[in-house]
């Protein structure tokens, strides 16, 4: 067996950042930028009034002076001409300022008869104009190269005049289970049979990490089957088995890879839950089995796949990152296998993050995944920890 560390680093030895495509603003939410995203406009590209009023020079806004109305500046049509002493133009909230002026008057701040205003209010100092450029530049920096974009990010580019960028291709993830027992939710279960339940976890968490998930079913029990869905998934970038890894007569998964043509480069490691777990290579797809307990599953799949998807998505940060916490409950001598506890950590009043490991380690429970946000880690022959100590921790979302 081999540790985790080493795993994660045979695991992402060699991987590299796929390649980049060009996609529309209305679908980058999620996606990992391929270049610096550089303002092709100013925003705004002109001073634009703030408030409905007139544009005016601040020299003539004495209380009781009256100017002329020359014009209107509604939003997409400027007025052409300057602003000369003693005259207004009408101007509207996202209007262009017309060269002379240097303030926008309220409209509640005058009164107009015919083409004529009077000032009926004191004006401190120019104000009511956002110059050019306010909010950003032609040619800033909007967002830089390995940034994930976000739901805002889509309003941004546009308002530089961007409809689509660069960003890394999604790295196709293909999912499968196996098992003669699995049958899909709203089945009616037969004797021994259950319900295949971990691919949808594996699928969002794959999504949310950057992939591109593709779950290709359930293979039967049989070398033929399971090598018909390695077959069929030789052109994904990672393919995850789920079940079939360990010793047992039907544990078929690892036979049919190597018949496909896959090579192992390591089949077990010393870790709790998920000691099956294992990697190779099948073409240019790397193969991540994970064990078919649930809590087994999407452990491993948390430590060993989530790193992998990272790198080849182009993310900024692919390794996990642990941090410390303080423990709300005492916890055993841990063994010869670093272990990971399902936990819900959370910050206390002092600002202090506070873990609590869940009641029930179980490999085969789902249940704890709904509360746990972190996984409390535990190295290789650790002591055991009283309540109040410190430990590691690495997040689960």
């Amino acid at each position: 067996m081999i540790s985790v560390d080493e795993a994660i680093a045979i695991i992402l030895d060699g991987a590299q950042t796929l390649d980049a495509e060009t996609v529309s603003l209305s679908d980058i939410s999620g996606r990992i930028l391929a270049a610096d995203v550089l303002a092709r406009i100013s925003q705004p590209p002109f001073a634009a009034s703030a408030m409905d009023g007139y544009a005016v020079r601040f020299c003539d806004m004495a209380p009781g002076a009256q100017l002329t109305v020359v014009g209107e500046a509604p939003a997409g049509a400027p007025f052409v001409g300057t602003i000369a002493s003693g005259e207004a133009v009408r101007i509207f909230t996202g209007g262009a300022v017309p060269p002379g002026a240097d303030h926008v008057i309220m409209q509640e701040d005058v009164t107009r008869e015919s083409e004529r205003i009077t000032i009926n209010a004191p004006q401190e100092k120019p104000r009511n104009i956002r110059p050019a450029g306010i909010d950003f530049h032609e040619g800033d920096i909007l967002a830089k190269i390995a940034t994930r974009l976000h739901d805002y990010h889509g309003s941004i580019f546009a308002a530089a005049n961007i409809p689509a960028v660069s960003v890394t291709r999604r790295p196709r993830v293909a999912i499968f289970s196996n098992g003669d027992e699995l049958v899909e939710p709203g089945a009616t279960l037969g004797p021994g049979e259950i319900v295949n339940s971990n691919h949808y976890a594996l699928s969002a968490l794959a999504k949310s990490w950057g992939g591109a998930p593709d779950y290709l079913g359930c293979a039967a029990d049989s070398e033929d089957a399971i090598e018909d869905v390695f077959s069929r998934a030789r052109d994904a970038d990672i393919i995850i088995p789920i079940g079939g890894a360990s010793v047992g007569d039907y544990d078929y998964v690892k036979s049919a890879f190597h018949r496909a043509g896959g090579e192992a480069w390591f089949e077990k490691i010393a870790v709790r839950p998920g000691k099956p777990t294992w990697f190779g290579r099948l073409g240019n797809a790397r193969i991540v089995g994970l064990p078919g307990n649930p809590a087994s599953a999407l452990v491993t799949a948390a430590l060993f796949v989530q790193p992998l998807v990272r790198r080849l998505a182009g993310t900024q940060s692919d390794a996990p990152h642990f941090s410390t916490a303080v423990l709300t409950q005492e916890l055993a001598a841990n063994g010869a296998r670093e272990t990971y506890l399902r936990a819900g950590a959370e910050r206390g009043d002092d600002g202090v993050m506070l873990v609590t490991p869940t009641p029930n380690q179980d490999s085969s429970l789902l249940t704890p995944f709904a509360s746990a946000n972190v996984l409390v880690r535990r190295r290789v022959n650790a002591p055991a920890v009283a309540s109040g100590g410190e430990v590691e921790i690495v997040r689960l979302r």
